[in-house]
C-alpha cells in the first residue's frame, strides 16, 4: 500500500484523489494497479476527511464557546464595536 503522509495538506490529499478518478475512470488502469490506487484513495480520502472534522469542530466549538463567553471579535477595533 502506498504510504501518504500524515501531514498531507488538504489540497496534497485532494490533487490525489483527483489524479487517481481520472485514472480509474479512463479504462487504462492495469489491474495490478487498481487495488494500489484504491488503497492510496482511501488514505487521501481520509486525510480530506480529518482536515474538513478539524476546521468543523473549531467553527462548531472555538467560535460558538467564544461568543458565548462574551469574547470580542478580535477582528475589530474598538471605535468600530457597537
Amino acid at each position: 500500500m502506498p504510504d501518504v503522509p500524515t501531514s498531507l495538506t488538504y489540497r496534497e490529499a485532494y490533487a490525489r484523489l483527483s489524479r487517481i478518478a481520472a485514472e480509474l475512470e479512463s479504462g487504462e488502469a492495469d489491474l495490478d494497479r487498481v487495488l494500489p490506487l484504491l488503497e492510496e484513495a482511501r488514505a487521501a480520502y481520509a486525510a480530506c476527511r480529518e482536515r474538513i472534522e478539524a476546521v468543523r469542530a473549531v467553527l462548531a466549538g472555538g467560535w460558538a464557546e467564544a461568543e458565548e463567553d462574551g469574547e470580542e471579535d478580535p477582528g475589530l477595533d474598538a471605535d468600530q464595536e457597537a
